[in-house]
């Protein structure tokens, strides 16, 4: 078994080991040391990423035996050869501040919001957490995230060990081990005890920060995303200098910036209302003069596709077949209604339009909708699709 050096110093970034063996993967070749700094994926945890002996390691995963198989970018070194081994420190920074962040966070959920954590995991853009709660209301998540960022504050001791059973059994685990036997525990404090494998801070002044992101409701439970550690500052500064910007376009300060956007979205519900109104005027007129045309239909372009409906409305009101299309920039939307009492199969007429053009569309006797090619003769086509 390879000795996993990061169990007793998360903050080791440099090594030395030797050569074990070569294994496989997945299909990937793969190299087995006797002692090894890299973190394999587990427990929701990303991998290490860096290099031995030089060569660039893309992937560390663990198999069912506990083996540990380094991924390499390039030949493997021969068994039994000493190699240097180089973590990637900002990564393996960045991740211990995730995982300590979310066992602070899971405990802060249980006291603030009575919201059991079910898993979790710490993505290359994102961390969620899934609690045993739907919904969490945002005061308790407030609350969560207020009472995890006063124990980071605190600055309380991290420390991970490997306990005897009998003091194991003592613990209040958050909880319940995955494995039987070397169960380690890490402890921020006295504030949460968990099982857990992964590589953490020292003390939980070194997370930095945590902010939860939002929540959603996921099979039952909920979906908590957030961020700590250098990565909640990133996002931090980016949400600050969109801010920034959104205030510099509405020529406001950045605590205006709500005001100033619920003013722009009234005065676009306005417009909005202003256009609807001006359409259905235009529909009306349109129908007027297209009802007062021969025959018992009426075949017509328009304008805008967003008269079809209102159009075809009024048409078969007054007793006409509507054979509409409007040009935009996919192609000719088209609409078929029929007029009470009127024998046109609206489905099949535009299922013989759209073979014949290569559109797409269809619908049911009495009415049809669909998207047909943009350079097509309307009056033409449907003179076609009749014959």
């Amino acid at each position: 078994m390879t000795e996993r050096l990061y169990h007793a110093d998360a903050f080791l970034r440099s090594f030395r080991g030797r050569v074990a063996a070569h294994g496989e993967h997945r299909g990937r070749p793969s190299l087995v040391l006797d002692a090894t700094a890299f973190y394999p994926e587990a427990g929701g945890q990303m991998a290490d990423r860096g290099t031995l002996g030089g060569v660039a390691v893309i992937d560390v995963q663990a198999d069912d035996d506990g083996v540990v198989h380094h991924v390499l970018e390039g030949a493997l070194p021969v068994v039994g050869a000493e190699l240097d081994g180089e973590i990637e420190w900002p990564r393996r920074r960045v991740h211990m501040a995730l995982h300590t962040g979310q066992h602070l966070l899971s405990r802060a959920l249980i006291e603030a919001a009575s919201a059991e954590t079910v898993s979790a995991r710490l993505g290359e853009t994102g961390c969620t957490i899934d609690v045993a709660r739907d919904p969490v209301p945002e005061r308790d998540l407030a609350a969560a995230e207020t009472l995890a960022n006063a124990v980071i504050d605190d600055d309380l001791p991290v420390r991970a060990w490997f306990p005897e059973a009998a003091e194991l059994a003592a613990l209040p685990l958050r909880r319940e081990p995955k494995v039987a036997s070397e169960v380690r525990v890490v402890a921020i404090g006295d504030f949460d005890y968990s099982p857990c494998g992964g590589t953490h801070c020292a003390r939980s002044s070194q997370i930095g920060s945590i902010r939860v992101l939002g929540a959603e409701r996921y099979k039952g439970m909920t979906r908590i995303h957030f961020a700590a550690g250098a990565r909640a500052r990133g996002l931090l500064g980016e949400h600050s200098e969109l801010l920034a910007r959104l205030a510099r376009e509405l020529t406001c300060s950045a605590a205006e910036v709500p005001g100033a956007v619920d003013k722009l979205r009234r005065s676009l519900a306005d417009a909005r209302a202003e256009v609807a109104n001006a359409r259905e005027q235009l529909a009306a007129a349109l129908a007027e003069r297209l009802t007062t045309t021969e025959g018992a239909e009426v075949i017509a372009a328009v304008p805008d596709a967003a008269l079809l409906r209102p159009l075809a409305v009024r048409l078969v009101a007054a007793g006409k077949d509507a054979l509409l299309a409007a040009a935009t920039v996919d192609g000719t939307q088209v609409l078929l209604a029929r007029a009470p009492g009127s024998s046109l199969d609206c489905g099949g007429l535009l299922r013989r339009l759209a073979q014949a053009t290569g559109g797409r569309g269809g619908g049911k006797p009495d009415h049809a909708e669909g998207r047909l090619p943009g350079a097509i003769d309307w009056p033409v086509s449907i003179a076609a699709a009749r014959a």
